[in-house]
């Protein structure tokens, strides 16, 4: 695979097809193999691209005890762009690599002319920091007492106990209870062997996450964001992230919604027939028309 230096690291990429470019942004504990069922899909009528995020497989590991911002995976998506000529870019992000897309689109809108946000955890629009403070979930259950009983629950069954576990050095402990938090215990022994690769392969990157925690995104930001956006959901997604996708739905300006039955936060990986017709249905909406067609 090639690999382009973007502000001061090199990132490995893939591109096929030609076109408009789209732009595949992974989540937390994946890379570029993530979007191995999108691809061929995307590339038979998008220049398509997929990218491993700074430090993640098969690029560089971060030292022991690096952070990771949000912030700064925002920087190097905006590189990417510009050093592969890529902009306007649709840009399709899955969990944290939602986060990253939706950030850049409220920074800097003009690199961007859609986006597809699948379970994006975009906690601070809910009020609350990751980890959240007691004030910001006691607020959070005055006004919201059913999201914040979710936000606790995802709190004290997965952020908190990965967090402990990984400080402890116990990064299989620490995997297997974040994975299950996220997807639910069936889908995690269901997980393919590929995506359990991932998983283990990115542990680092991710911890790295996980101390940098998240900036902050309010209903303001989330007002302005000026592309059009689809915010897809997986059926059997944790319940907080269905939660963020609601609000985010009704502050969005140019938004749309759906959800992929029967399937995980992977819904990509778990029914990625439904997901990419969504994804293409949508892009074609928002797709400048051909030069031949007549």
């Amino acid at each position: 695979m090639p690999a382009i230096d973007v502000n001061g690291t090199g990132l490995e990429y893939t591109e096929q097809g030609t076109g408009e470019p789209v732009v595949f942004v992974h989540g937390g504990l994946n890379d570029l193999r993530a979007w191995t069922n999108q691809i061929p899909a995307f590339a038979s009528t998008y220049r398509t691209v997929a990218y491993s995020c700074r430090y993640y497989h098969p690029n560089e590991q971060p030292q022991a005890g690096a952070s990771l911002t949000l912030e700064t995976l925002v920087d190097d998506l905006a590189g990417l762009l510009h050093a592969l000529h890529l902009t306007p870019a649709h840009l399709i992000g899955a969990s944290n690599g939602g986060f990253v897309c939706l950030l850049l689109a409220r920074r800097q809108p003009g690199l961007v002319r859609t986006l597809v946000l699948a379970d994006p955890p975009v906690l601070p629009i809910l009020g609350v920091s990751v980890p959240p403070r007691p004030m910001q979930l006691l607020r959070l259950l005055l006004r919201d007492p059913r999201t914040g009983i979710e936000v606790i629950r995802f709190g004290a069954k997965g952020i908190g106990p990965t967090v402990r576990a990984f400080e402890r050095g116990d990064d299989e402990r620490g995997l297997e209870t974040f994975v299950t938090a996220a997807l639910g215990r069936e889908d995690y022994a269901n997980l393919s062997a590929d995506m359990r690769q991932q998983i283990h392969d990115n542990v680092q990157p991710f911890k790295a996450q996980l101390r940098a925690g998240f900036p902050a995104f309010g209903e303001d930001d989330a007002r302005r964001i000026s592309a059009p956006t689809l915010l897809v959901n997986g059926e059997r997604g944790a319940p907080v992230l269905h939660q963020v996708t609601d609000r985010l739905e009704r502050l969005m300006p140019q938004v749309e919604r759906i959800q992929i039955d029967d399937t995980s936060h992977l819904m990509y990986a778990d029914d990625p027939e439904a997901f990419n017709d969504a994804v293409l249905t949508f892009l074609q909406r928002h797709s400048r028309p051909s030069l031949t067609s007549t």
